[in-house]
C-alpha cells in the first residue's frame, strides 16, 4: 500500500480537464492583456493535449516545478488561477501618513523659510531636513498625484479693499434685477508686434525657438462688451489719452445697438476716463473700485484674444500688426454666444 502511494505521488500532476475545454483556454489566452497569462493558458492547453510536463517546461524555458505550480493553480481556480495578478511593486517612498504634512509644506512654503518651491528645491529639502531617501522623479510624480501643477502666478494688487469689493458686487446684483438697465464693461489693451513667448509642451531635451526681432511696434485697443448679449465693440488706436477716449465714445454711441433705456459703462480709474468734460452721451459711467481688475470681465476677452491670435505671432511691419489685430477683433465681434459665457457676471457675484 505504501509503495502504491509513493508511486502515485511521484507521477507528474495533470490539469483537470473538467475545469474548461482547450477551446475555452485558447479564447481566454487571446483575450488576456499580459504575456505571462497567455503563456500559462497555452501551456495548460498543451498539457490537456497530453504533452508531458517536461516538454512544456522545455518549450517555455521554465522549470518543471513552475509548470506543476501552474497546473495546481489551474486545478484550484480554473482559468482565473492563471491570470497574472497586479504586482504590488516596491513600497511607497512617501507614505500616506506623510502626505498631509508634505502637502501643507508645498502650500505654505513659509513654514520652511521659503517663498516658493521648485520641484528640485522641495526634493532637496525632503532629503536634507526630513532625511527622506527619495529620488527627484518620485517627488515630481508625488506632486502630480497630489494635484499640484506648475502655474505662473497672476499679479494681484495688495491694496484691495474687500469692503469696497463687496459693496460693488451688491450694486451689481441690484442692477441685474433691473430689466431696464444694461451693463457694459470697458477697458483698453495693448498688443505688441513682437510679443513675449508663451509656455508650451515640448520634448525633453529639445530647445523650442520662436522669432524675436526686438521690434517695438505696439497698437492699443479700446473695447467694450455687454455680458448679457455678448455684443462686443472696439476701435484701434496708437495710444490712449482723453481725446482718443472721447473719439471712441462718439463712435460707440453711433455704432452700438442699445436695447435698454439705461446703459451703465463700467470702467477702471484711468485718468482719461475721468475728465470732467467727457461726453458720455447714451452711456452712464460707473467706476470700478481701485485695484480690482478681476471685477471687469472684458479682461478675460483680452486674454483669449492674445492666446488665440498673438501667440508666437511676430509682425514685420506695423501694417502686419494692424491686419492681424483687425482679424482678431472681428473674430471677437462674431463670437457673441461665447462672449456671453466668457464674460458672465455670475463669475463675479
Amino acid at each position: 500500500m505504501l509503495c502504491s502511494t509513493l508511486g502515485m505521488a511521484s507521477r507528474p500532476a495533470r490539469p483537470n480537464p473538467e475545469n474548461c475545454s482547450r477551446d475555452e483556454l485558447r479564447t481566454a489566452a487571446l483575450a488576456t492583456p499580459t504575456r505571462a497569462s497567455y503563456d500559462r493558458m497555452m501551456a495548460i492547453q498543451m498539457l490537456l493535449a497530453n504533452v508531458s510536463v517536461e516538454q512544456v517546461a522545455a518549450a517555455y524555458r521554465k522549470l518543471d516545478r513552475t509548470i506543476r505550480n501552474w497546473i495546481r493553480r489551474f486545478n484550484e481556480r480554473g482559468i482565473d488561477g492563471l491570470i497574472e495578478g497586479k504586482s504590488p511593486g516596491a513600497p511607497r517612498k512617501i507614505s500616506q501618513e506623510q502626505c498631509p504634512q508634505y502637502r501643507q509644506l508645498v502650500e505654505q512654503p513659509q513654514q520652511a523659510g521659503e517663498q516658493h518651491w521648485t520641484a528640485r528645491k522641495f526634493h532637496g529639502y525632503l532629503r536634507e531636513v526630513h532625511q527622506l531617501e527619495v529620488g527627484y522623479s518620485t517627488v515630481v510624480r508625488w506632486l502630480h498625484e497630489q494635484g499640484f501643477r506648475l502655474k505662473v502666478p497672476q499679479p494681484w494688487p495688495d491694496r484691495q479693499d474687500e469692503t469696497l469689493r463687496e459693496a460693488f458686487r451688491e450694486r451689481l446684483r441690484d442692477w441685474l434685477e433691473d430689466e431696464e438697465t444694461d451693463l457694459w464693461y470697458l477697458d483698453e489693451m495693448g498688443v505688441e508686434g513682437d510679443p513675449r513667448p508663451r509656455r508650451r509642451w515640448a520634448q525633453k531635451g529639445s530647445k523650442p525657438r520662436v522669432t524675436k526681432n526686438g521690434e517695438h511696434m505696439r497698437m492699443n485697443v479700446c473695447g467694450m462688451v455687454c455680458p448679457r448679449t455678448g455684443q462686443f465693440y472696439a476701435l484701434e488706436f496708437t495710444h490712449s489719452d482723453s481725446e482718443v477716449f472721447q473719439r471712441f465714445l462718439e463712435e460707440a454711441n453711433q455704432d452700438v445697438t442699445l436695447d435698454r433705456a439705461r446703459n451703465l459703462l463700467i470702467c477702471d480709474n484711468a485718468s482719461w476716463h475721468k475728465r470732467k468734460s467727457t461726453d458720455w452721451s447714451a452711456f452712464e459711467p460707473v467706476f470700478l473700485p481701485p485695484y480690482l481688475p478681476d471685477l471687469n470681465p472684458i479682461e478675460r476677452l483680452w486674454l483669449i484674444l492674445k492666446a488665440e491670435w498673438f501667440c508666437d505671432f511676430v509682425a514685420k511691419t506695423r501694417e502686419n500688426l494692424i491686419q492681424r489685430l483687425d482679424e482678431a477683433l472681428n473674430w471677437l465681434i462674431n463670437r457673441r454666444e461665447d462672449n456671453q459665457r466668457t464674460c458672465s457676471i455670475g463669475k463675479i457675484i
